[in-house]
């Protein structure tokens, strides 16, 4: 076990839209992704957890808190900071430069949250086994904060996605950088956290990027072959072409939509085996390895390992 490398392919956004949903379970159904986390704020997320449910639960179902997606499990008049004048979700930007300024009350946050925890254990049946934020929320105050602690009974099972990418790959993968340099800085003291208070997850996170960069055969390959640590995640967002998601997660030209069959194409590669094998690594699921904790943490320690790694 000292010298074995363990990977995590969560598949986000499972339940935004039916065609969406359909990819990432194709890939759940041929073993190409470990887990896949749900938004139960989804005018489709019903249907989607049938379907998941209808193939045999192949693979761990997690949930996906969202903030700034559709609208809220709660009525608007419950939440009134979280939503526009039509009773949506503020948009990423909106709902940070919000944030930022005070304009977003912690209690909405945490009553929203709540909600959709309730909501993911009555759908499923059992609390989740993986979570991470829709557009990575979890790094800004105080959203992280509510999050683990909405979470903390169910910390000892429970992966939690550390949004930290390491220098190696920020220097060696191009593209994104400036993104991937905000979300990892910002991301540092949310996995300290979690650290702290024990909830399993990844040391670095990989797969982070814009559409444009999908066009590259290699692109999930090279983040194989060059992220380091005994834990890491890759992170994706595959579907078949869903054009429900137009107007309320992408437009029709800004690449969003097309990125998510391109993700779809390149985990379904013999390449990305080929990459596995090379880079030492074994797909795990979240659970999985939850139950290999107490080694790994004597072997490999599961802290965030300093920028200079």
């Amino acid at each position: 076990m000292d010298h074995e490398r363990y990977l995590v392919v969560t598949a986000d956004d499972y339940g935004i839209g039916l065609a969406t949903s359909q990819g990432i379970l194709d890939l759940a159904i041929h073993g190409r992704i470990s887990a896949t986390v749900l938004l139960v704020n989804s005018p489709c997320v019903s249907a989607a957890v049938a379907a998941w449910q209808r193939a045999g639960n192949p693979r761990p179902l997690g949930w996906h808190p969202c903030l700034t997606l559709d609208a809220p499990i709660l009525s608007p008049h419950r939440v009134p900071s979280l939503v526009d004048a039509t009773g949506q979700f503020w948009k990423l930007g909106k709902f940070v430069s919000r944030l930022l300024t005070g304009r977003i009350r912690p209690a909405d946050i945490e009553a929203e949250l709540r909600a959709q925890l309730q909501r993911f254990i009555d759908l499923t049946g059992h609390p989740p086994t993986i979570v991470n934020s829709h557009h990575h929320v979890q790094v800004f105050s105080p959203v992280g904060k509510i999050l683990e602690e909405i979470l903390s009974p169910y910390k000892q099972s429970t992966y939690v996605r550390r949004i930290r990418e390491s220098w190696k790959t920020w220097w060696g993968i191009s593209g994104a950088r400036k993104k991937r340099f905000f979300l990892s800085f910002m991301g540092r003291s949310d996995a300290r956290r979690l650290n702290r208070k024990g909830f399993p997850g990844n040391v670095w996170l990989g797969g982070i990027t814009n559409p444009p960069l999908l066009g590259n055969p290699e692109f999930f390959v090279r983040w194989l072959l060059q992220i380091p640590g005994k834990i890491v995640e890759l992170t994706c967002h595959p579907g078949f072409l869903d054009p429900t998601l137009i107007g309320r997660d992408c437009t029709s030209i800004d690449g969003q939509l097309q990125r998510r069959f391109r993700e779809w194409h390149l985990l379904r590669q013999s390449s990305f085996d080929e990459a596995l094998r090379e880079a030492g690594l074994t797909l795990v699921t979240p659970s999985q390895l939850s139950n290999m904790l107490p080694v790994l943490s004597r072997t490999a320690g599961v802290t965030v390992p300093s920028d200079a790694a």
